[in-house]
């Protein structure tokens, strides 16, 4: 089946306190986002990419997009003021049957593995949600006091967020919720069951400085 990635890379950087946005930041001499996209892009040979970016970062993308391996196999969105609006500027270039990805941009260290597996996942069940298992102990804050949360039943999410553009395409024909923090909750919210495949504990998203130091350290 046809594979799409919408890479969606509209971050501005200021946790990071960098003066340019984190996508663009250079990680052993490559900017984040060049990682990003060479994964997509080596994963399957039929990978086609639409990357989504402000309009004040476009020639900055173009560059970042002429260094990987298969440019001609990335396209180029403007996004909009929220990643729900950046989301389905991506989606809107996209016209056939297919698998689609949802990609943080940030997300450097997503492996190949990784994402084959929520290709095949999503071709059986029509949905792959990456998630891992969260180490730390859970309070869920109720008022003025705090109960514990058993956290086997917490699962922290991840990108890509894969499914059918069957279910994906027709669910973002709505207006923003702010309940929509991911495709996730726009897909369950037009009555789809979305099903979770187990993540990858490196698959970090590059928010702080110190994710910087990590990424840095993970790819040496």
């Amino acid at each position: 089946m046809k594979k799409y990635a919408v890479i969606v890379a509209g971050g501005s950087g200021s946790r990071m306190g960098a003066a340019v946005p984190k996508q663009f930041l250079l990680l052993k001499d490559k900017p984040v986002l060049w990682y990003t996209l060479e994964t997509f892009l080596a994963a399957y040979e039929d990978m086609e990419v639409v990357l989504v970016v402000p309009a004040e970062h476009v020639e900055a993308a173009k560059g970042v997009v002429d260094a990987t391996r298969a440019p001609e196999r990335v396209r180029l969105a403007v996004g909009g003021n929220t990643r729900f609006d950046s989301v389905r500027k991506g989606l809107e270039m996209i016209g056939e049957e297919s698998v689609v990805f949802v990609q943080d941009g940030v997300r450097c260290l997503t492996s190949g593995a990784l994402v084959r597996r929520c290709y095949e996942q999503a071709v059986r069940l029509g949905s792959a949600i990456p998630v891992v298992s969260s180490k730390d102990s859970v309070r869920l804050v109720k008022g003025d006091g705090s109960i514990v949360v058993d956290r086997s039943l917490v699962k922290l999410v991840q990108t890509p967020q894969t499914f059918l553009s069957s279910i994906l395409l027709p669910s973002y024909r709505v207006e923003y919720r702010e309940e929509f923090t991911d495709e996730a909750t726009v897909v369950e919210a037009s009555g789809h069951a979305v099903h979770l495949v187990e993540g990858e504990v490196n698959n970090i998203k590059i928010t702080t400085p110190l994710d910087m130091l990590v990424a840095e350290r993970l790819l040496s």
